[in-house]
């Protein structure tokens, strides 16, 4: 397997020079071609450099989706600048901690958000770029982002090398800091052509946008535009009620989804045309398996469901052949397998972690930004260790059965948080769960389900949608409902800050009065 030579810079130029006149972004009224694209980023990139930003520096970007977000993180590339992409719903701590840690030199910024990250930077002195009405805090010398985006001064020559480092994109799990996955060039582009390939892209296809520039997803988006000449239908934001509006608006042919985005979808009100769009595929990852067909069938859709980290270039493996709650097989570049704790490749069928492998050198992350120990856990013998578990099967398709630290043990068998919350988000009126293993006066494990609900629940009722769609030892013991969850900068629910006591929530056994058994 060959890699691609042009780097995001010289594709950028590319298309500029060969088809200028076709359409690149689709945002709001406007329609910027891949002429005004690599002008745009020219410019901007001239005046970042005039500004003092260069090569090896950090450099924080917190935009909303906008084509400016879009110049932006191209003409850091072209500059040979690592770009720090910045959640832009991280709150002052966060924001201090990730611009510390990364060791950011230069903020280019939304004054929508200087509230929040101008108490964050302190005194220290980065360069301040500000897109829009200049915060009243700002640091001297801060200057204007539609000032430095005019700027007529041509920039130095891109730094040449598809293996440098180009962003330090920050991830969280349930527990402890975010950390800086440092990802390359050559990553951007690998991940770029696997979602062409998820996406089964053709002539004319017009991709729908709503993914924040601050996850893999977003950038990856711009890389398949780039690299297969398509159009992307950009919006700030993910709207439910307004998706298919949007998707119908811009002729849209693919859209992506997270599980969840799926499962607000299909709570929307069912409408007559609902199936009346021009999607042709939804690619992405943890489909509910139930809902599924179900989705496909509703809105005229067929789904790809993919599985992958940003650790190594997005995409691990792609199901193609539409087997209902399969991940997939492994992409061309990355040997999976299933292993147990003790790194040994368990035989098909069997339950373990799944790891990869590059085929090639340079498409794994070279590892945690100022994070040597979670490298070292992360990538052993060459082996990226997921985290997560999963099987494969007789005829090598792949599945996903949940989080490695999320395994609950009870009743003897195994359980998977991930598999409780998949079914129970499902629920009218469960709008976010979160399961705990709890410890259980017979030893092991009993389980413990926190449920946020969008309309008055009775936990009989959250229980009995359970024991219809789970194995008996799966099914909840307790019981509790939350207002509001504690979250890390990545919006997902912190675990470890969820309580295991057993005293504030409603108990199954003892409403109903006996253990769950097997039926």
């Amino acid at each position: 397997m060959s890699e691609p030579a042009l780097s995001l810079s010289e594709l950028v130029e590319r298309r500029g020079r060969d088809a200028p006149r076709d359409p690149f972004c689709l945002f709001e009224d406007s329609a910027i071609t891949f002429g005004r694209l690599a002008a745009s980023v020219e410019r901007l990139a001239g005046g970042l450099a005039g500004a003092g930003i260069g090569p090896g520096d950090h450099v924080a970007v917190m935009l909303p989706n906008h084509p400016d977000h879009i110049y932006a993180l191209l003409a850091l590339a072209r500059l040979g600048a690592i770009h720090v992409p910045v959640n832009v719903h991280l709150k002052q701590a966060g924001l201090r901690d990730l611009t510390q840690h990364s060791e950011t030199t230069a903020v280019i910024a939304d004054a929508r958000y200087a509230a929040e990250l101008v108490p964050a930077l302190g005194s220290g002195s980065r360069i301040a770029v500000w897109r829009g009405v200049m915060p009243a805090r700002a640091a001297a010398g801060a200057r204007a982002f539609e000032e430095v985006a005019a700027s007529t001064s041509p920039p130095p020559r891109p730094a040449p090398g598809s293996d440098r480092t180009v962003a330090i994109m920050y991830t969280s799990g349930t527990t402890g800091p975010p950390k800086g996955v440092a990802l390359t060039d050559r990553m951007y582009q690998v991940a770029g052509r696997t979602a062409g390939l998820v996406a089964d892209v053709r002539a004319g296809d017009v991709l729908f946008l709503w993914e924040p520039f601050y996850r893999i997803a977003g950038i990856q988006a711009v890389t398949l535009c780039l690299r297969r000449g398509m159009a992307c239908a950009l919006v700030e934001r993910f709207s439910a009620g307004g998706f298919w509006d949007q998707v119908r608006r811009y002729r849209a042919t693919q859209i992506h989804y997270l599980g969840g985005v799926l499962g607000l979808l299909m709570k929307q009100p069912e409408r007559a045309d609902d199936a009346d769009n021009p999607a042709r595929i939804a690619w992405g990852a943890a489909a509910p398996v139930e809902m599924w067909p179900i989705f496909e069938r509703r809105f005229g859709v067929r789904i790809h469901e993919c599985y992958g980290l940003t650790e190594g270039a997005s995409f691990t493996t792609v199901n193609l052949e539409g087997k209902v709650s399969s991940i997939g097989r492994p992409v061309e570049h990355f040997e999976v397998r299933i292993v147990d704790s003790d790194g040994r490749e368990l035989p098909a069928g069997a339950v373990g972690e799944i790891v990869q492998r590059e085929r090639e050198p340079g498409l794994l992350t070279s590892g945690y930004f100022k994070n040597a120990e979670a490298t070292r856990a992360a990538i052993r013998d060459g082996w990226l260790h997921t985290g997560d578990l999963g099987y494969r099967n007789i005829d090598g398709l792949y599945y996903f059965t949940g989080r490695k630290k999320d395994s609950i043990r009870r009743r003897g068998e195994n359980v998977s948080a991930w598999e409780v919350e998949r079914a129970l988000s499902a629920c009218p009126g469960v709008e976010e769960c979160a399961v705990l293993g709890v410890p259980s006066e017979l030893g092991e494990d009993d389980i413990k389900v926190f449920v946020r609900a969008s309309r008055p629940l009775e936990p009989g009722e959250v229980i009995r949608w359970c024991e219809q769609r789970l194995a008996y030892f799966q099914v909840p013991r307790y019981v509790a409902f939350v207002d509001s969850f504690p979250k890390t900068p990545s919006e997902r629910i912190r675990k470890d800050e969820l309580s295991r006591s057993v005293e504030d929530c409603w108990d199954a056994e003892r409403a109903t009065g006996r253990a769950r058994r097997p039926s």
